[in-house]
């Protein structure tokens, strides 16, 4: 328990004795790198100075055995100027950099200013800045403490950072310089523009000049000075520094020192596993390095080249992947749910490594996703003999009389009706296999029937293209009944119950719409409101109110009147539902009217045959969109027991909060024998996982699963403001109103156009209202295009950054046909469209 040790007596463990950036350092030193020497005031001496209480630290009298040992230390450095820096144990760690929330203290001069600024340094643990950003982080006040470190002083000539990958893009063979005259605080606190160097992997080097508006110096007695760039070119320019006239006289470093740089970087990059975040400093011809911690919220690597297959399934993978899966997904739903159900189909047909990693771990959360290029094997050779062989024996148009179907409704009701709360740990324990369980029979049956709907479809789609009616198909399409139209129009009838009791505002709710209410959630709850694909997100009936939210919409004012546009595209194939229009079968028999009114169509004989062609579409269609209605029953029930689960970790003391119980895996839940006797080392083990996690989930925030130019390769804009996939339905002028979530549903007013991240079908009702849709992600047979078809709205896929780019309130212009978000020509006699108009196929 010592109050003042050097440096090189600690290592990266020693976190909770010399806070991060003493750990760091320390490490460092033991290995051979050049850092100044130094010292650290311990976590032991605040400790023992903070136990009168208080967190003003700033007068406080120090013991004097403290104030011994940091002098006695002090005078071994030869008693110079030194720098001092805190070093929190909540700092310099993966996931909370926390830089520049507490104090440093350049060039401190004696032992009266060293003591002051030790104090200072303490005290800095409590200011505002600091204390918030640890609230952001969940990190509890009570948990942190905080060292000093104390370094002999670099008088720096140049001095900057090192990026040991590239912040921006997250290559990790790049590293990125960024350096200015003086000391490196200049670049660190953002007041000059740096020299930046972009080392590539081969040594190359791509040097941009800064401005070097301003230079910090030491100054005469202690402290720092500022200098304007001229005068301190004029009084102290840098020895041996490469003058570059194109920059204005501004010394660029050497050659060799942007190459040792490099290797230094590497290294320490390789010592800690991970890149690092290094400041830098070159005085007399020799570099030191000053600080490293792990580079925080770092883009995942870029993905490369994709093929054309992996594009277009990162496009469905974006948008089926609205926000970061939880530990918890990756342990059930993830691999269980709708994305195994298609790695099992295209398996079966002699496919692997479909949907096999397409999201990668890092400190045990996901940090990037990678489209998955499927591989197929020998078996593949057979599929067309097996697909015609299951169409023959199994008609979509008959799948719910499929006594596999019948048994698992039996099961998932069995199980639905069981009381979480009264089963005892270990019961409650086996509740997620048993729900994961559930879903294999509906995996099964989508091997068997969707065959007889690919056959049906494209059967169908020969036959309108032979007769040269190829712009009907999409409408024919349109007569099949479908449990989401079935919800659709479930929610028009709540909305209505809504208006004639005025529930929405009454309190407390009428009793008709309280039971209408609870009715829909019965038959429709199980919905996803974010995600098909993970179990974390709340569900309709675990977050009503995106129910009501969608209800106070439809309540809000009459729906834009849109028709069908002209000529639309087939569904999507990717096995996930695609939501039906209002009045889609009477355009679909429309279309098959049209279709029979053809020359060659006049026998009897063959108008019954095609009629039974687009009936049979239509049934592989609904079998389609029903059976992923009915494949997400078990997912509300295995949400529930983990949060059961998560309650009851909670009464025990592990978790604050049930919800974090996401940030553990299922299979380090079931290693609990007894949460009533979870104790000791394994509990603290399973509080410290959850908080790495979330400090990490935390950190990567802002940081996308992959990047979009990836998937969507930038083009010529010209004078528009976005670009995107067409997807159709003519053009619309309105505006914008950014949706970026379920719950913001009811924000949305007829005529806005609706800019969103994704959608799934829990977003169909907002279609009835929106004068048009912009969407992040998404091409032409995504969810959001295919019923921004049926509804005839212009929709553009696919932007990428629609959402940041627009902003509510815009007026733009929609065009589906060319794929592009402009500003609107102001309306005038003979201009351009008004606000809310439509035009084109979609227009009314």
């Amino acid at each position: 328990m010592k109050l003042v040790a050097p440096l090189r007596a600690f290592g990266r463990a020693d976190l909770a004795t010399a806070g991060g950036k003493g750990a760091n350092l320390g490490e460092l030193v033991r290995n051979g790198f050049p850092v100044p020497d130094g010292f650290v005031v311990t976590t032991y001496a605040y400790e023992l100075v903070a136990q009168g209480g208080g967190t003003r630290f700033e007068q406080v009298e120090l013991p004097g055995e403290l104030r011994r040992a940091i002098t006695d230390a002090y005078a071994g450095l030869g008693g110079g100027p030194v720098a001092v820096r805190s070093s929190a144990t909540a700092e310099d760690l993966p996931g909370a950099a926390f830089a520049g929330q507490q104090d440093t203290y350049l060039n401190v001069v004696g032992e009266p200013a060293l003591i002051d600024a030790v104090r200072r340094c303490w005290g800095s643990l409590w200011n505002e800045r600091a204390v918030a950003y640890r609230a952001r982080l969940g990190i509890s006040d009570s948990e942190v403490r905080i060292a000093v470190v104390v370094q002999r002083m670099v008088e720096a000539e140049v001095a900057g950072v090192l990026f040991t990958a590239d912040p921006v893009s997250g290559d990790r063979g790049r590293l990125v310089i960024d350096a200015s005259s003086g000391l490196g605080e200049a670049v660190v606190s953002g007041l000059v523009t740096p020299d930046h160097y972009v080392v590539d992997g081969r040594g190359r080097v791509d040097f941009t000049p800064g401005r070097r508006e301003v230079v910090i110096r030491s100054a005469a007695g202690g402290g720092v000075v500022r200098e304007t760039a001229a005068r301190a070119r004029a009084e102290r320019p840098v020895g041996g520094a490469e003058r570059l006239p194109d920059v204005g006289g501004a010394e660029r470093l050497p050659d060799e020192v942007v190459a040792e740089l490099g290797r230094l970087g590497r290294e320490v990059a390789a010592q800690f596993g991970r890149p690092q975040d290094i400041e830098w400093a070159y005085a007399q011809g020799r570099l030191h390095l000053l600080q490293a911690r792990p580079m925080t919220a770092l883009p995942p690597p870029p993905v490369g080249r994709l093929n054309p297959f992996q594009r277009r399934l990162a496009t469905v993978l974006m948008e089926y992947l609205p926000e970061r899966p939880y530990p918890i997904d990756m342990s059930t739903w993830v691999p269980h749910g709708p994305a195994g159900l298609m790695r099992n189909v295209l398996g079966s047909f002699g496919v692997r490594r479909a949907f096999d990693d397409f999201l990668q771990e890092e400190d045990g959360v996901v940090y990037r996703m990678l489209p998955p290029s499927p591989k197929p094997t020998v078996k593949v050779l057979a599929a067309p003999f097996r697909v015609l062989a299951k169409a023959r024996r199994y008609d979509p148009a008959r799948w719910t009389e499929d006594r596999r179907f019948r048994d698992y409704l039996a099961s998932v009701e069995a199980l639905r009706g069981r009381d979480l709360r009264a089963m005892t740990w270990g019961e409650l324990l086996r509740v997620p296999r048993q729900a994961l369980a559930l879903v294999g029979p509906v995996a099964d049956l989508r091997v068997d029937y969707l065959p007889g709907t690919g056959v049906a479809l494209l059967r169908l789609l020969v036959a309108v293209r032979v007769l040269g009616r190829g712009e009907v198909f999409a409408d024919l399409l349109h007569g099949a009944r479908t449990r989401t139209t079935d919800a659709n129009a479930a929610l028009e009838r709540l909305a209505e119950v809504a208006r004639r009791t005025g529930a929405l505002e009454a309190d407390p709710v009428p009793a008709e719409f309280a039971e209408a209410m609870a009715a829909f959630l019965d038959e429709f709850g199980h919905r996803e409101t974010a995600s098909p694909i993970l179990v974390t997100p709340p569900t309709w009936a675990d977050a009503p109110e995106v129910v009501l939210g969608l209800v106070r919409m439809l309540t809000s004012g009459s729906a834009m009147p849109h028709s069908s546009p002209a000529r639309q595209e087939s569904p999507s194939s990717q096995g996930l539902p695609a939501p039906q229009g209002p009045g889609a079968r009477k355009e679909g028999d429309d279309a098959l009217g049209r279709l029979l009114a053809h020359p060659l169509l006049r026998g009897k004989g063959r108008r019954a045959r095609m009629t039974r062609w687009v009936q049979a579409a239509r049934a592989g269609v609904a079998f389609r969109e029903d059976s992923h209605f009915f494949f997400m029953m078990p997912q509300p029930i295995l949400r529930r027991s983990l949060l059961e689960l998560g309650r009851r970790l909670c009464d025990a003391g592990v978790l604050d909060v049930p919800e974090a119980v996401f940030h553990l895996r299922l299979e380090e839940l079931e290693e609990i024998e007894d949460v009533t006797a979870l104790r000791g080392p394994h509990a603290e083990r399973l509080r410290e996982t959850v908080a790495r996690r979330a400090l990490k989930r935390e950190e990567l925030a802002g940081v996308r699963l992959i990047d979009p130019a990836a998937i969507f390769p930038p083009a010529e804009t010209g004078d528009a403001l976005l670009t995107g996939a067409p997807v159709g339905g003519g053009s619309a002028t309105g505006p914008v109103k950014v949706i970026a979530t379920p719950a913001e549903f009811g924000r949305l007013a007829a005529g806005d156009v609706l800019v969103c991240p994704y959608t799934n079908p829990s977003w169909t009702p907002l279609f009835q209202h929106a004068a048009a849709v912009v969407v992040d992600t998404g091409g032409a047979a995504s969810h959001a295009a295919i019923v921004a078809r049926e509804y005839g709205i212009p929709a553009v896929m696919g932007t990428g950054t629609g959402t940041s780019t627009l902003q509510d309130g815009q007026l733009v212009t929609v065009n589906g046909d060319t794929g592009t978000v402009t500003s609107p020509v102001t309306a005038t006699a003979g201009g351009g469209p008004a606000a809310g108009a439509v035009t084109g196929p979609g227009a009314s």
